[in-house]
């Protein structure tokens, strides 16, 4: 299989959509810390015609460029913790060389539920539980475990979705660790880049992806990625998180809907 195969590339319209995709995600990914791939998946699905598997792929590219952006806006802002975020990414490169992996051999129907799954929980979550503003975390020994297993998770999801992981890491930081919703935000979004590297170089490696499809919804997603932070710092933390539950119910229900047409669609007869 080659990497552009699965594209529908259909000259200056198709790259417009890309870089609008990646304009999307990377606003988004700054403001919520979560990579950006969580939209831009269901948006290369959607709008340019890309298969579960090859999205995922290509969605981890952009989130390289959009993710260090975004980290480097949050720690001048002082939400970025260091400590926590060399713990997490121990777990996260090893989860996301098993993510990538599982990525080539997991049926699409598969792919597609378990993400819609995910999508699922991750709003429940931010609906049912209003994160607060308070410090970092004190460092003891079951913490650092701690971190570095939520790193796994997170390296997981990063690599088998392409969402950065930043949906495990925000809420297992704020909810298991008692982490002020910025600081999980900008640390999420350190993270992602070793995570996000790691992930695409496995990519490559199984033509999974088209690198310069990716490169330009990172570009995009990179030029709009700090004022999506901006915008973080203003929001209460509630509405923050009423407002991301919101956007991934959208989520769910867009890919819901493809993934039942797949489904029914006619099967081509065995020669």
């Amino acid at each position: 299989m080659t990497p552009d195969s699965g594209l529908r590339s259909s000259g200056v319209r198709y790259w417009l959509v890309l870089a609008l995709i990646g304009v999307i995600g990377g606003f988004l990914s700054g403001m919520f810390g979560v990579g950006g791939g969580i939209v831009m998946v269901p948006l290369l699905v959607g709008l340019a015609r890309m298969d579960q598997r090859r999205a995922a792929a290509t969605s981890l590219v952009a989130i390289v460029p959009a993710s260090a952006v975004g980290a480097t806006t949050y720690f001048l802002n002082g939400h970025v913790d260091l400590v926590a975020a060399g713990f997490i990414v121990i777990g996260a490169v090893v989860g996301a060389i098993i993510g990538t992996r599982l990525l080539r051999r997991i049926p699409l129907v598969w792919l597609r539920w378990m993400f819609i799954g995910l999508l699922v929980v991750v709003a429940a979550r931010l609906l049912l539980v209003a994160p607060v503003r308070g410090d970092a975390i004190d460092l003891t020994w079951y913490v650092a475990v701690g971190y570095i297993v939520l790193g796994l998770f997170m390296g997981i999801a990063s690599g088998l979705f392409g969402i950065g992981g930043g949906v495990i890491a925000v809420p297992g930081l704020i909810a298991l660790f008692g982490a002020s919703d910025l600081i999980a935000k900008g640390t999420s979004l350190l993270v992602m880049l070793p995570t996000g590297i790691v992930g695409t170089v496995s990519n490559i490696r199984g033509r999974l992806v088209n690198l310069r499809a990716g490169l330009v919804v990172g570009v995009a997603a990179t030029l709009v990625s700090a004022p999506g932070v901006t915008l973080a710092l203003i929001l209460p933390p509630r509405l923050s998180g009423i407002l991301f539950a919101g956007l991934l119910i959208l989520a769910v229900v867009q890919l819901s809907i493809k993934a039942v047409r797949a489904q029914r669609a006619p099967k081509p007869a065995a020669s």
